[in-house]
């Protein structure tokens, strides 16, 4: 099911820049009983990557009234919001394009996360890297080829999840999560300055895990690091949190970080 503008309707213009340009920004929440958790930091998530990337869009308290009224019937799945900078010309300028579209869209709720958060989750490092560029470190944008590469060489290899490096071969992401991996008592996940995506769940888990006494850095280090880790976790809007058991050669336990965040609340459902 989708809603386009405020229309049920699967119809959008072959010039819309998001599909000419991946010229949008989209945000991913998970649906309960009839409510979308944490809206109001998905659209502040969106509020912000739009206006990184120059989209003028206004309409902020329709596009919370729609989502709402969208999303009130599903007692469990996902909804993705999307704002594309409208239809434009053949070429690259944005100028007149001013009528943002805002796409809704309904998904089940991926049911594997439960048993991966119960089982763990075993990670591979990807060939592919991600590109550098400041610009747009952090934007969740809707040019995702290097993720749908990632994901296409997971496929491939009957993976669950990948870890991330860009091309200076640093960690920054998964696939679809961010990383979060422990030493001791301090927490360290990859500075997103230039690539990957800035994850609300990542924020909420982080700010948790600061309450109950942990502090985390923003760092910038290689794959090898995480050779000594006493645990890792990766988490996304969806999963929420979910107990990595191998990277690679490397094998880890649930430990302490992952205790406090499922007694925290942090659970697939």
């Amino acid at each position: 099911m989708q809603l386009i503008n405020g229309v049920y309707t699967i119809q959008l213009s072959s010039l819309d820049r998001g599909l000419q340009f991946g010229d949008g920004c989209f945000t991913t929440a998970q649906v309960k009983n009839g409510q979308v958790c944490h809206l109001a930091l998905h659209l502040a998530r969106l509020q912000r990557d739009s206006q990184r990337l120059g989209i003028h869009f206004e309409l902020w308290s329709l596009l919370r009234q729609e989502i709402e009224t969208f999303v009130k019937n599903t007692d469990s799945g996902v909804v993705k919001i999307i704002l594309t900078r409208g239809v434009g010309g053949r070429g690259y300028s944005s100028l007149g394009c001013n009528a943002t579209q805002r796409i809704l869209s309904l998904a089940p709720y991926p049911s594997h996360y439960r048993d991966w958060q119960q089982q763990g989750v075993s990670l591979v490092t990807s060939p592919v890297n991600l590109g550098m560029n400041p610009n747009l470190a952090g934007i969740k944008h809707l040019n995702r080829l290097e993720q749908v590469l990632i994901k296409q060489h997971l496929d491939a290899e009957h993976g669950q999840e990948a870890l991330v490096l860009d091309y200076q071969k640093n960690i920054v992401e998964c696939c679809a999560a961010n990383i979060i991996w422990r030493r001791g008592n301090r927490l360290y996940t990859p500075a997103l300055v230039n690539a990957g995506v800035e994850g609300i769940m990542k924020g909420l888990v982080i700010e948790a895990l600061h309450t109950a006494g942990y502090h985390c850095s923003e760092v910038t280090q290689p794959r090898e690091v995480l050779e000594h880790a006493d645990e890792v976790i990766i988490c996304n809007a969806l999963m929420p949190v979910l107990p990595v058991t191998r990277i690679d050669q490397w094998q880890y336990q649930p430990g302490n970080v992952m205790a406090t965040l499922i007694q925290l609340g942090f659970t697939a459902s």
